[in-house]
């Protein structure tokens, strides 16, 4: 199970060995990675995203050949890289790492479309990344979308209002 470092690494570190909730696991190293990197100016964030990410299709795909699984729930790597997605140009104030972090986990646990679909079609780590990825890009529309709507009712009201 230890074969190298790529497995400690999509095991989250080990979160994702925890027998209860393994993928929730791995979202809490993804909390404590988003407080390290959150003072990063965005290209810098963004770019150690895309690094993990691109990394996380490989560390996860080999990580799942190794067990012979097509995307075991100990591999929690993409659960950290979702939360990164997620979370991206948003406050370190633990609200909002607290909403990131259940919206995040609710849209990764019920898939809307397409992201089932996305992870059944694509290759065992592409499919592992891209699912989680879809999953932190709709918290990180939903959650803007909400920081918009409470910036622009403490400024006076909403576009167009008089």
């Amino acid at each position: 199970m230890w074969k190298y470092v790529v497995h400690f690494l999509a095991y989250g570190l080990g979160a994702g060995l925890i027998p209860f909730a393994p993928g929730t696991m791995g979202t809490v190293v993804a909390v404590a990675l988003f407080w390290i990197m959150a003072p990063l100016s965005a290209v810098y964030y963004a770019g150690v995203t895309i690094a993990l990410g691109v990394a996380g299709v490989f560390i996860c795909g080999q990580t799942a050949r190794d067990l012979d699984l097509h995307d075991p729930g100990i591999i929690v790597w993409d659960e950290i890289v979702g939360y990164l997605v997620a979370m991206y140009l948003l406050p370190r104030d633990w609200r909002w790492v607290l909403a990131g972090f259940l919206l995040y986990r609710v849209f990764d646990i019920w898939k809307p479309y397409p992201i089932r679909l996305v992870e059944e079609e694509l290759g065992v780590g592409t499919g592992i990344m891209a699912d989680d990825i879809i999953a932190g890009i709709y918290t990180l529309v939903l959650l803007h979308l909400v920081r918009w709507v409470l910036e622009q009712s403490t400024s006076g009201g909403l576009p167009g209002s008089a």
